[in-house]
């Protein structure tokens, strides 16, 4: 499996870019999985067919836990699995703290299966928060991280 992160400031296509990568990847019958990580949670809305998917955070807060990975994760387009971090309420907590929670999560519920060819997480990267990082940090086997920002798109490689 190989886990690649999208990064970028806000309102740069990084959702948009992710969301039409990962579609034609499915289409060329690759198994996928899209975390989002942006308090946002438009991560997926287009593989979802405009679905504003519930996150991993609303789930928790309303319903107290999580113990089975069908409350947090949707199939949308081309059988990717989609999954939203969400974040606190405006003003209230850490995104990152979410994200953390959430990746965390999605580990113990057994999500990153072997059948995966690939993870993508699209990353909110213009918060300076230590949770923001942690798609790059616990993702032992990333292979790529690509920046987008107002210039072209960018890849970093990570040995």
């Amino acid at each position: 499996m190989r886990q690649v992160a999208i990064y970028g400031k806000g309102g740069i296509g990084k959702s948009t870019t992710t969301q039409n990568l990962t579609a034609g990847l499915a289409e060329l019958g690759k198994k996928i999985m899209v975390v989002g990580c942006d308090p946002k949670a438009d991560s997926t809305r287009l593989l979802l067919n405009g679905l504003a998917q519930k996150t991993v955070l609303d789930t928790l807060r309303e319903e107290g836990e999580v113990d089975d990975l069908s409350q947090i994760e949707k199939v949308g387009f081309g059988g990717i699995r989609c999954v939203e971090s969400g974040g606190p309420e405006p003003g209230v907590g850490c995104a990152g703290r979410g994200i953390i929670t959430s990746i965390g999560m999605l580990e113990d519920l057994g999500a990153y299966t072997d059948d995966l060819d690939y993870v993508f997480y699209d990353v909110l990267g213009d918060v300076v928060c230590g949770g923001f990082a942690m798609p790059i940090r616990e993702a032992g086997d990333l292979h790529r991280s690509f920046r987008r920002d107002d210039g072209p798109l960018r890849s970093k490689q990570h040995l």
